[in-house]
């Protein structure tokens, strides 16, 4: 999408630093180039920055005329984004730009993912610091890397030096809405070693695709189908029905922060079971779109087979039964809702990545979050003894804390004030399922106040993504009126 077919609809600034960003693959874990983008943008303007190896980078620019006693607020939001496509769709996220199109008052990529989270948090705060009109106190801009795989950025960022007594987080999705309290998460992989032996037959792909997905917190609740626990439980009823069936490989998801979409397993076959294999994915493709007929409408199953026979390396019997038992049996989804607000999950988790190869064995990664540190530890306790029982290891990474909310928030009750005065309605205050990173911020600046917002943005996490347009604009007056106020802060 070129920048022109847009224009003069939105902040062009703003979308004008949104489309720079699209053009730099920056998934995460791959976020040195836009952090370099940004190093280079401070520099050009003469603003102090730092930058450090995690990729993360800071950016102060000074108050405007008259706000010098205000206090310094940060602008906060990541570099990274959650990296997914459609079936079919050709996209090297490592190289190839984001291709964005407009379609009514939306945006959204091609087959792809579209970056808004959290693309549109550092455009907003890039136009901010390029202008020369817009007034504002001391302003420390920090954009982190890799949020999406465990805030790992933000857990090595150095806060010492940072002034920031107001924090506003960019990377909330719902306009309106000020989150003042989060869930905390720990991303936990589990390995289970496997015997192979060889064995023949026709090699044949099974894949499951098109299911809804989405985020694994604030969808988590949903009762949308997780493709590897699917693909698990027919792997299961396949090896029933085919007796000298054998496993060769697996895999499935992309990010454990994703409900998984698609997932695939490649096996071996005896020719004189191939009709009734085909047979039984019809079947079960039958079965899988009736129970998920609401929440996955567009659920497949598609069955491939060579020609020829092979001999491969396969899993041993005994070892794919145990793979079965482990996704029949493993916890998953919504474990316990909030007490206090009913309507809310307080602890979940979501298998969100599978793989199986003979060099790496047989390998799943979770995400767990919960709003309470003793119910998370407790369910990768649960977790630590199911992998266990099931002959496997783990290892625990990404561990960030839950944000609490404040009942006494000055930047919170001045948001409201002003949202109040633009829209003509009430704002909400919520706290939310997902996670974001003030809480490593507040536990790392004592006394930190923290709101987190943003525009709407649809489906995240898939290649369904969208980001509002009228909506960019909104909350694009908004934040410039609320640093305008911050003078009487």
């Amino acid at each position: 999408m070129e920048y022109k077919e847009i224009a003069g609809r939105m902040p062009e600034k703003v979308f004008e630093y949104f489309k720079a960003l699209s053009d730099i693959p920056r998934g995460s874990g791959n976020t040195k180039a836009v952090s370099d983008y940004c190093a280079d943008f401070a520099r050009a303007r003469g603003l102090f920055y730092r930058q450090d190896e995690a990729d993360n980078i800071v950016i102060v620019k000074e108050a405007s005329d008259g706000y010098e006693t205000a206090p310094t607020v940060m602008l906060q939001g990541h570099l990274d984004m959650v990296c997914g496509k459609e079936a079919g769709i050709q996209h090297d996220f490592e190289r190839d730009p984001i291709r964005l199109e407009a379609e009514g008052d939306y945006i959204r990529a091609r087959g792809t993912t579209l970056g808004g989270d959290d693309g549109i948090a550092v455009a907003y705060a890039l136009a901010i610091l390029d202008s020369d009109e817009i007034v504002h106190p001391r302003l420390e801009c920090v954009f982190t890397s890799d949020e999406e795989i465990g805030m790992l950025g933000a857990n090595a960022l150095d806060m010492d030096g940072l002034r920031a007594r107001y924090l506003l987080n960019l990377d909330s999705e719902e306009e309106g809405s000020f989150l003042a309290g989060c869930a905390g998460g720990v991303r936990y992989d589990v390995e289970l070693p496997l015997s192979w032996k060889m064995a023949a037959g026709i090699p044949v792909r099974i894949q499951l695709i098109s299911l809804t997905g989405g985020h694994s917190g604030v969808d988590i609740h949903r009762g949308r189908a997780n493709a590897n626990l699917l693909m698990g439980r027919l792997l299961w009823e396949l090896s029933h029905e085919l007796k000298d069936m054998r496993l060769l490989s697996a895999r499935g998801g992309s990010q454990d922060n994703a409900i998984p979409r698609n997932s695939e397993i490649h096996l071996l076959v005896k020719r004189r079971d191939l009709d009734c294999l085909k047979s039984k994915v019809k079947e079960w493709e039958d079965i899988f779109r009736s129970e998920y007929r609401v929440t996955d409408p567009e659920l497949r199953l598609f069955f491939e087979a060579n020609e020829n026979e092979a001999s491969l390396p396969a899993v041993i019997p005994e070892d794919m039964e145990r793979i079965c038992f482990f996704l029949l049996n493993t916890p998953n989804g919504v474990q316990a809702m909030s007490q206090e607000l009913p309507e809310l999950v307080e602890t979940s988790l979501n298998l969100g990545i599978l793989s199986l190869t003979e060099t790496d064995g047989f390998t799943v990664s979770y995400l767990v979050r919960s709003s309470s540190s003793s119910r998370k530890r407790a369910l990768c306790q649960r977790l630590e003894l199911f992998t266990k029982f099931s002959g496997g290891s783990f290892h625990t990474s990404g561990d960030y804390p839950e944000w609490e909310f404040r009942p006494e928030s000055p930047l919170r009750r001045l948001l409201c004030r002003v949202y109040k005065e633009q829209y003509g309605k009430e704002a909400r205050v919520e706290t939310i399922h997902a996670g974001v990173e003030c809480g490593l911020f507040a536990a790392g600046i004592p006394g930190i106040d923290a709101v987190s917002m943003g525009p709407d943005i649809l489906d995240i996490h898939t290649p369904k993504e969208r980001l509002s347009i009228s909506s960019v604009d909104r909350v694009w007056k908004f934040l410039i009126e609320v640093l305008k106020h911050m003078k009487d802060a």
